[in-house]
């Protein structure tokens, strides 16, 4: 049986699982059942396992690690422990949603007026779409803590900044691409902010100390509008 994922070697110390699902959530939700009957496995020599948006990545001491215990595990069958949902579309949070009041515009979201023009929609509009989803934390990356969410409402879907910020403050919420994502802590970015959080997502002396993690649901709710 022809397996819905590949598995090769990157360099010599990791190796990449990519997903052939078509449809992107779908990709990203194979990566994540993957990486959650991989991590049950507990193969000897696996060092990392990074879920990406369609490869999961798995650091491996070449010397300890037996492919072929890896691919076992990937072809595990779940037994139930990781939530409703079968196959390798399965949800990983219980069905739990991390809601995320959102203040829109002004001070908080500086480019809500630019986004809104570019995308030919009235602010309000701007907000109630991306108000309007429901997101799967489809990866983690560039800061500690920083959620890639998908898929962002296509309406609103705008490259990255032509020139980025030299700070963003933190609990920014942001869009770019087909990803809306929150600013843990102030860094430089090149997203379009168009609203800000209370809500902290990274904490060193919390367990563990980022607030989300791949597979997980969040949904935004809107506090204020500032045009």
């Amino acid at each position: 049986m022809t397996e819905p994922w590949t598995l090769a070697w990157l360099g010599d110390a990791a190796l990449t699982v990519r997903v052939e699902a078509e449809a992107p959530l779908a990709a990203n939700a194979g990566v994540h059942r993957l990486a959650r009957r991989l991590t049950r496995a507990a193969v000897a020599g696996v060092r990392d396992i990074v879920p990406g948006m369609r490869e999961l990545v798995i650091h491996v001491d070449p010397l300890r690690c037996d492919v072929l215990e890896v691919q076992r595990a990937l072809r595990a069958i779940d037994d139930g422990r990781a939530g409703p949902g079968g196959g390798l579309g399965g949800r990983s949070d219980g069905g739990q949603v991390l809601e995320v009041p959102v203040h829109y515009g002004g001070d908080a979201g500086p480019d809500l007026a630019e986004v809104a023009a570019s995308c030919r929609l009235s602010p309000e509009d701007v907000c109630q779409r991306h108000a309007a989803a429901e997101y799967v934390v489809c990866f983690v990356g560039f800061l500690p803590g920083f959620p890639y969410l998908g898929l962002l409402d296509g309406a609103l879907q705008l490259p990255r900044r032509a020139t980025p910020r030299p700070r963003v403050p933190p609990g920014s919420v942001a869009i770019a691409g087909e990803y809306t994502g929150i600013y843990p802590c102030a860094s430089p970015g090149g997203w379009h902010i168009i609203g800000r959080t209370d809500v902290s997502l990274f904490d060193l002396h919390a367990v563990p100390p980022a607030r989300l993690s791949p597979g997980m649901r969040v949904r935004f709710v809107i506090g204020q509008v500032h045009r």
